[in-house]
């Protein structure tokens, strides 16, 4: 790439040269002020994306105990509740090239697992104070006709599915970082990866006078993950679910899995997932919080019926204690028994499952982890 001129046609024509950004804080701190210009794509509505700052420095924890171990340069998120990470660097680092990549990786894994909703809309609302921005006004761009706690929970349950972008900024992309962004993308099947060179130019006569062109590397292996070019965010349905549940040749694991759905639908809040295969995941009311704690995946083509249990987000809402009695309460099946003994090792961080025709082979197993769902809702697990 060559760094011609760009030219400013008004009464005579003035050309404006490339100018690199001084320093990082000022390339962060335009971002901040102007996220438009990282406004490429559309919403699923087809309505023009419109990124909104959640907060610059944006802390990630590694554990559920532990502080800050890293910091985003921005967090975004647009109205159909999609955040978006950004990391920005100047040409003149050399981490722009590969270290950042794993540096974003490593963001990204941990914020997906340890931002819960409510880190999400005071980090949100605490930038708007400090940037003298009305809440009414910054929220006139997301909610629509939802609450701001409904809000932030679809935001929470996009991390947690891994439904982001990921953007790496910088005056300057390397070649290097424009192959792995291609390759990530083909590979990622819910997150969006982007590499954004932001040319700035400056001159002709004016010293205020800038020019901010961006150039986009990522949207074409994007563009293949989905017909339309973008990602779908059509959930999967109870009836989608109820289908495939009667395709199923086990009565068992039909009963078992129609009365886990109805026990969701009767006590929780079932949640539509977006990935291929059919899913849902429940949120209970535990401690006048909305606690995910189950997945049910039905997969064809193989046929695989899984529960999982989302222990990572008992633990970081309800505490590790509580999150170790919930495991004790169920059933020590086979494969799901080694698992539940092996958190302990893992902080209660983790996803362990059990397929449903393991379950479908252990009587009153179904009875025992609705039972223990119950005590967990009703806060009666500590004394089990």
């Amino acid at each position: 790439m060559t760094d011609q001129p760009v030219f400013v046609l008004g009464e005579e024509l003035r050309a404006l040269e490339r100018a690199g950004f001084e320093t990082e804080a000022e390339f962060q701190e335009l971002l901040a002020r102007h996220p438009r210009v990282l406004d490429f794509g559309t919403l699923a509505d087809g309505r023009p994306l419109r990124l909104v700052l959640v907060a610059r420095e944006m802390g990630i924890p590694t554990g559920t105990e532990s502080g800050s171990a890293y910091w985003l340069d921005h967090l975004f998120v647009d109205a159909d509740g999609v955040p978006t990470l950004v990391e920005v660097k100047r040409a003149t680092d050399t981490r722009i090239r590969r270290e950042v990549v794993g540096q974003m990786l490593d963001y990204a894994a941990n914020a997906a697992r340890y931002w819960p909703a409510a880190l999400l809309q005071r980090s949100f609302e605490d930038t708007c104070v400090k940037d003298g921005r009305p809440l009414e006004e910054a929220y006139g761009e997301l909610l629509g006709e939802r609450s701001a706690d409904e809000f932030w929970s679809t935001v929470e349950e996009r991390l947690a599915a891994g439904q982001m972008r990921l953007l790496f900024v910088a005056d300057r992309i390397p070649l290097e970082l424009r192959a792995i962004v291609e390759f990530l993308n083909r590979q990622m099947r819910q997150t969006d990866v982007y590499a954004v060179e932001l040319t700035q130019y400056r001159g002709g006569g004016d010293r205020d006078l800038r020019v901010l062109v961006p150039r986009i590397h990522g949207e074409v292996a994007t563009a293949a993950k989905s017909p339309s070019g973008r990602r779908t965010t059509q959930r999967t349905t109870r009836a989608e679910m109820d289908a495939a549940i009667q395709s199923r040749p086990d009565p068992e694991v039909r009963r078992i899995a129609t009365a886990l759905l109805d026990h969701a639908a009767a006590d929780g809040r079932p949640e539509g997932g977006t990935a291929k295969y059919r899913s849902m995941s429940v949120y209970y009311p535990v401690s006048g919080r909305q606690v995910p704690v189950w997945t049910l995946s039905l997969q064809d083509g193989p046929v695989r019926d899984d529960l999982a249990f989302a222990f990572g987000s008992i633990t970081y809402h309800l505490g590790r204690e509580r999150a170790a009695a919930f495991a004790a309460s169920l059933p020590a099946v086979p494969g799901l028994a080694e698992r539940l003994e092996a958190l302990p090792d893992k902080a209660y961080n983790a996803w362990p499952s059990v397929s449903l025709t393991t379950l479908a082979a252990a009587p009153g197993a179904l009875e025992d982890i609705l039972s223990a769902v119950e005590r967990l809702i009703d806060g009666r697990e500590s004394s089990a």
